[in-house]
């Protein structure tokens, strides 16, 4: 295979990244977007969860910066913020809120939508890269579909209607159906790609789908901050979080919430409160009476406090599915697919665009090894994205399989879910109260948060266990350094507890 043209289907952040590697090992790279990018941070039809907030975790942050150099410092540059939770959020767990103490886990904040302009400009001062906008991908162009040589020769697209690439100096004729030959293609069409129906429909077999829907649903509204001088004297914090509670008593629904005062760029906060299973707030009305009823009642006062600026966003669309093309006997020659496209996670872990980011390098550095992208490339692409994405998924399966209600092919056995149920909260409360009193504990959940390590690594990590129950064991002996467990009705302590 040629390295003249690589094309890339869909402008989301998965999309970006993949251009972004591609533009070091071809000499042409084509975007094609249904959607008409807007110059700014705003919001598109095709990002509807760009409404919500977004966690890049370290691993993601830094495969980014890998891919587009000096990323962090143009997202901070154009109002991203770098905080450290342990230290600007205030967070509250099951017993109340959590100490304040500096932690080893930093995070840039900001929307989802600064996030890709940052990235789009940065893709468009790459040689030999095209935008194209306004661009419905209809099909694939194939041969031998199913056989040991089967390939992806070309995509078929439809322009959505007549305009002007500023950028390109391309003009496109209003539905005007199109086909592009190419030497590559990657699929980044997200959840609703139909990638795996154009393949079975040219001969290939249908890929095996893991799915585990715990019925999450989440709503959210954007908010104006009050003007520095004039916050609450007790806002020393950032960004509320507001954990499930695990008391199995009588409380409000909304006591079930996992709730989010989120800052964002622009003096801006997206408040969000999501659940497993319970219906979530659609109008305003319920949206602030909800917010009043979180069990931190720091979080419905912040809110109130705020000038809202949008109206109440709702995402039902929030199932786990990895449709597993590395399972396949022939799979395709010249398409990989990346972020939700081949694996789509629960939002609530925020691991969909890191996961993007970790898929693109992967497909850089076989780029970099390999003279020819024959099918050998894209099994050991394959197998390495496997590896590189079972990270995530086990963390996701460790929570969304605890639920009764859950659905897909990945639910656990009753004895399990009801082991998970029981376990994973006091196992999660052991860890968080230890970290606070064990560096090492602190830094490897960390990792485990990040997915810079798996949950594998973590459960046969000798050091970690014993830090834990060594935890235990001074709490029971009433030995323990770091207060916790702070009352949820008043406003979380801002006392630093770092020494």
């Amino acid at each position: 295979m040629s390295r003249e043209t690589a094309v890339v289907l869909g402008g989301s952040v998965a999309g970006l990244c993949a251009a972004g590697v591609l533009a070091r090992h071809f000499e042409k790279v084509i975007v094609l977007e249904r959607d008409l990018l807007p110059p700014d941070a705003e919001h598109r039809r095709g990002v509807p969860q760009s409404k919500h907030p977004h966690f890049l975790l370290n691993s993601g942050r830094r495969a980014i910066g890998e891919i587009f150099p000096g990323f962090q410092d143009a997202l901070i540059a154009a109002g991203g913020m770098l905080l450290m939770p342990s230290m600007d959020a205030a967070y509250c767990e099951d017993a109340g809120w959590a100490p304040r103490k500096s932690g080893s886990m930093t995070m840039v904040y900001s929307s989802r939508v600064l996030i890709e302009r940052v990235l789009r400009a940065m893709l468009r001062e790459l040689p030999g890269v095209e935008l194209r906008e306004g661009v419905t991908v209809t099909g694939l162009r194939s041969a031998g579909g199913g056989t040991a040589s089967g390939r992806v020769t070309g995509v078929e697209y439809r322009t959505a209607a007549s305009h002007h690439d500023a950028h390109h100096d391309a003009h496109h004729d209003a539905h005007h159906d199109a086909h592009l030959a190419a030497d590559l293609f990657v699929d980044a069409l997200g959840r609703g790609s139909s990638t795996a129906d154009w393949l079975a429909a040219a001969g290939w077999t249908a890929p095996p789908e893991k799915t585990l829907d715990a019925r999450v649903t989440y709503s959210s509204r954007w908010y104006d901050l009050p003007p520095a001088g004039e916050r609450p004297a007790a806002w020393w914090w950032k960004h509320l979080v507001i954990a499930p509670t695990q008391n199995a008593g009588s409380h409000p629904a909304e006591h079930e919430f996992l709730s989010n005062f989120f800052p964002i760029e622009g003096g801006r906060a997206i408040v969000c409160m999501g659940s497993w299973g319970i219906p979530m707030p659609r109008d305003v009305d319920t949206f602030e009476t909800a917010a009043d009823r979180v069990r931190a009642t720091a979080f419905g006062r912040a809110a109130r406090a705020c000038t809202p600026v949008s109206p109440v966003h709702l995402t039902r669309s929030t199932g786990n599915k990895w449709r597993r093309f590395d399972l396949l006997d022939t799979p395709p020659i010249g398409l990989v697919c990346v972020g939700d496209s081949i694996c789509a996670f629960n939002p609530f872990y925020a691991q969909g665009m890191s996961s993007a980011a970790r898929s693109a390098l992967i497909l850089g550095d076989l780029l970099g090894e390999y003279g020819v992208c024959d099918a050998a490339f894209f099994r050991e692409f394959l197998a390495r994205q496997r590896k590189s994405l079972a990270v995530p998924w086990m963390l996701a399966m460790a929570r969304d399989q605890a639920y009764e209600f859950a659905t897909g092919t990945e639910t656990a056995p009753r004895w399990r879910r009801r082991l998970t149920a029981r376990l994973s909260w006091p196992v999660f409360n052991a860890i968080n109260a230890a970290s606070r009193e064990d560096a090492y504990v602190e830094r490897t959940f960390a990792q485990v948060f990040n997915i810079d390590k798996s949950l594998q690594q973590l459960a046969a990590d000798p050091r970690f266990w014993f830090g834990v129950l060594r935890y235990k064991l001074r709490q029971r002996l009433g030995r323990t350094v770091v207060p916790s467990g702070f009352d949820p009705r008043q406003d979380p302590p801002g006392t630093d507890y770092t020494r």
